[in-house]
């Protein structure tokens, strides 16, 4: 019988760093006993401390009672694991696992939770990328096992891919999404595919500017002024990639590109490559395509409208580009591909719906025009895209 999820359930985080920390508040929040472990005691120490203080914070925000906050509290436990010690999972219904992106240290995680836990403990990754397929091969019972993943900070953002693997259980598929669909999140279903739908669609928001930088068509500030200005992004393209890191970006895009055969379309970039190698990772190191250092002048765009839109017109054209083939490859629903892009990134769109809107004729000529410039295939237009063309008809039907 398959294994089911309820608000009974007790809940495993493998993994005390920000992500698992805040996907454990988010289940003690919830009304789940929750078990944090981490073979690191500093770990384990680092996220007590830190749930406490989001705790408190929303306290005194106003966003949680006093109350609410304790009971919360009081129903996380945190242990730290000796090596592959994880019997603190023993009584999990639901064990998620939050640690280094690495598939080899994945699945030695999952042997070990595998023999630990009950034979109806649903087993999940909290993975961004890595196919979860992969991770659960050789593993008993690998229908239980499921990809959901969180985006950081998980306290915050609403947005959460669910994953089935080929070989996942559909019902504990849909058991898990609809737990935590009562957690709160917005949950999107998503084939195990590279990138799943976000990492992988939003891939030209950061490529096709970062081609249009080598170009010199402009400076980064003035691509993020025209993507925010004109287009209506809450962040640019390069103060994005300043805040997630530019090495987690080039990371992940080198990832999805080596994943889906060395495809053109997702080749990094030289640049990507030398912020990596000169240690300029954004915000974090202190510099990165923006100097963050406290004596730093605050660079202006050249704010030009007729280059800003070109700049909108292309990062759009290739993000609806991607969006179309991942409906086109069953990636997503087309509901799904739209409301992850828009919770998942804060695009001010659907991409689908922004197709339509823009005429999907239109998009397809602006991509067949740079193919025929550049001769690249990276700008090739989706086949969706040319039958949806062709047929003069939308994503959305009038």
């Amino acid at each position: 019988m398959p294994p089911s999820l309820d608000k009974h359930t007790r809940v495993g985080v493998l993994g005390a760093g920000a992500m698992g920390s805040g996907i454990a508040q988010v289940a003690a929040l919830a009304g789940h006993d929750v078990v944090v472990a981490d073979s690191h005691a500093i770990a384990i120490e680092k996220a007590h401390k830190s749930v406490h203080a989001n705790l408190t914070r929303d306290v005194e925000k106003k966003r949680l009672t006093s109350a609410e906050a304790k009971a919360a509290e009081e129903r996380m436990r945190f242990v730290t694991s000796a090596g592959d010690d994880v019997g603190a999972f023993r009584n999990c219904g639901l064990v998620i696992e939050a640690i280094v992106e690495d598939l080899a240290i994945k699945r030695r995680a999952f042997a070990a939770i595998d023999a630990a836990v009950s034979a109806d403990c649903v087993l999940a990754s909290n993975t961004s990328s890595l196919s979860v397929t992969a991770i659960a091969a050789g593993r008993t019972n690998v229908g239980r096992f499921i990809g959901l993943h969180f985006f950081n900070p998980a306290t915050v953002l609403p947005l959460v891919e669910v994953v089935g693997a080929l070989t996942s259980d559909a019902s504990v598929v849909a058991s898990a999404r609809a737990l935590v669909d009562t957690w709160g999140k917005v949950t999107v279903l998503t084939a195990d595919t590279p990138g799943f739908i976000v990492n992988r669609v939003a891939r030209p928001y950061y490529g096709e500017s970062l081609r249009m930088l080598e170009e010199g068509i402009a400076d980064a500030v003035t691509i993020d002024w025209a993507m925010k200005e004109i287009g209506g992004f809450k962040m640019g393209p390069f103060e994005l990639m300043d805040l997630i890191g530019n090495d987690v970006n080039y990371a992940v895009t080198k990832s999805v590109f080596e994943a889906l055969g060395y495809d053109p379309r997702y080749r990094p970039s030289v640049i990507q490559r030398r912020m990596v190698d000169a240690g300029r990772l954004g915000k974090k190191s202190g510099a990165g395509y923006y100097d963050y250092s406290a004596d730093a002048g605050k660079p202006m765009p050249a704010a030009d409208s007729r280059i800003g839109q070109l700049i909108v017109d292309r990062v759009v054209a290739m993000l609806i580009n991607e969006a179309a083939d991942a409906l086109l490859f069953k990636i997503a629903s087309r509901d799904d591909i739209d409301l992850a892009m828009k919770r998942g990134m804060n695009y001010p769109r659907g991409l689908l719906a922004w197709a339509d809107d823009i005429g999907i004729s239109v998009v397809h000529d602006r991509l067949a025009a740079l193919q025929s410039e550049y001769g690249e295939d990276r700008y090739r237009p989706s086949a969706l895209l040319k039958r949806l063309a062709n047929a003069g008809a939308r994503f959305y039907p009038a």
